[in-house]
């Protein structure tokens, strides 16, 4: 999971990297790892920033100042392929052909294939681990098959259908092409989310915006705006000329469901579904299948609270307890220096960093009967942690229902 931005200004004298660093800060819950711009002018040259760490941290005013251009694009990384190094903060560049950069959220199911493919046919270079430099150069090699002096609209749409006919997985991208204009396209599954907007700015002309979440373009005044459709691109041409196009049939239309069960911010409308709602949804579904459980008995006097696991499990927990007409508590306190614990890439690391992110409340647990409600399991870790946490607590019994189950999990615990 990451955070993807691109950026196109009317004026060719403004520069997009201070929008782009603002856009960052939103989609700042979407990678923690790393940050990235790369901003472009009418006259071709790339300037970019980039680093392991915040978007406040990376983006100093400083190096701001020194992205010049009123085309961009941004990257907010977390590791999901390749390793932590400072070498795979995003975007991703090569000069060949014509001057590329983009930026990648999703995960490549086929990289061995890819990389065989381009050192042995193409023989193109790949510098790192990441599945997104791959991307970036199978397009790159797709492009260089026209051997021409300039490339239009025609030649990158076939390009990026090649990139489509031969990745497999998830990719939602971003990219600027030197000289030439913004780009953006989605995989044909249409796993990761990517929207367009659009911005009448005070001059009566129009800036054009890609990013992961619709809260982005809300927050910048883009009152118009549509997801781009799996398998479709969109060309913004410096000219400003704006081209979509279905480049392969949609598949399937299927958004990842994390997208909606934690990823996103609940503020974020994706493929027009309300984040926000359909966690509601989820809790309300979540007491159902609790009533059915204890069919019969008086819930009340089995449960005494409702407490959520922080943080994206609140409006699932608030709409459950509601529905089974029992007081919501907070019992966890967050420590929201500490990041996201399933994505760390061991065991230790994620059972350690449990304990430094969440605290309990001894008061909103002692001598209590408590349902602890989490937005999903992957593993398992932190549910059993968080478990022994209530139970050191002082909690007499710990229910612990979620709104999504990895089931290979499901039988090691007893869940709701």
């Amino acid at each position: 999971m990451c955070g993807i931005l691109g950026l196109c200004l009317a004026d060719k004298t403004a520069n997009a990297a201070p929008e782009l660093f603002e856009g960052s800060l939103f989609l700042q819950h979407r990678g923690q790892d790393a940050a990235g711009i790369t901003t472009s002018g009418p006259r071709g040259r790339f300037f970019q920033c980039k680093g392991n760490g915040m978007a406040r941290d990376v983006f100093t005013p400083q190096r701001l100042s020194g992205l010049v251009g009123n085309f961009g694009i941004a990257h907010l990384r977390y590791p999901t392929a390749g390793s932590s190094a400072g070498s795979e903060a995003q975007p991703f560049y090569v000069n060949s052909p014509y001057g590329i950069s983009l930026s990648h959220n999703g995960n490549l199911v086929n990289t061995l294939q890819l990389r065989k493919y381009l050192d042995e046919s193409v023989h193109r270079h790949i510098n790192t681990d990441s599945d997104s430099e791959l991307l970036l150069n199978v397009f790159a090699s797709e492009l260089d098959k026209y051997n021409k002096a300039r490339v239009n609209n025609e030649d990158i749409f076939n390009a990026l259908k090649g990139v489509m006919d031969m990745c497999r997985g998830a990719y939602a991208c971003s990219g600027l092409l030197a000289g030439y204009g913004l780009f953006a396209f989605r995989d044909p599954n249409g796993i990761r989310p990517l929207l367009f907007g659009e911005r009448v700015n005070v001059n009566g002309k129009t800036d054009y915006m890609v990013a992961s979440e619709s809260v982005v373009l809300k927050a910048h005044n883009f009152k118009k705006f549509r997801d781009i459709l799996p398998g479709e691109a969109v060309i913004v041409q410096k000219s400003g000329h704006v081209e979509f196009r279905q480049l392969v049939p949609i598949q399937n239309y299927t958004p990842d469901i994390f997208e909606y069960v934690y990823f996103a911010r609940p503020d974020s409308v994706l493929d027009g579904i309300s984040v926000y709602h359909t966690r509601l949804a989820m809790g309300a579904k979540l007491a159902e299948n609790i009533k059915g459980i204890f069919e019969g008995k008086d819930i009340s006097k089995e449960i005494d609270v409702v407490i959520p696991v922080p943080d994206t499990s609140r409006n699932s927990a608030l709409e459950c307890a509601v529905t089974l007409n029992l007081p919501f508590r907070e019992g966890f306190v967050k420590n929201t220096y500490v990041g996201r614990t399933f994505i760390m890439p061991d065991q230790k690391k994620r059972v350690s960093s449990v304990r430094r992110k969440l605290n309990a409340m001894e008061s909103e647990f002692k001598d209590r009967n408590v349902l602890l409600v989490d937005d999903s399991i992957v593993r398992g870790t932190t549910s059993k942690e968080i478990i022994q946490m209530a139970r050191e607590a002082g909690a007499k019994k710990v229910y612990f229902a979620s709104a999504a189950l990895n089931l290979n999990q499901y039988h090691r615990y007893d869940y709701i």
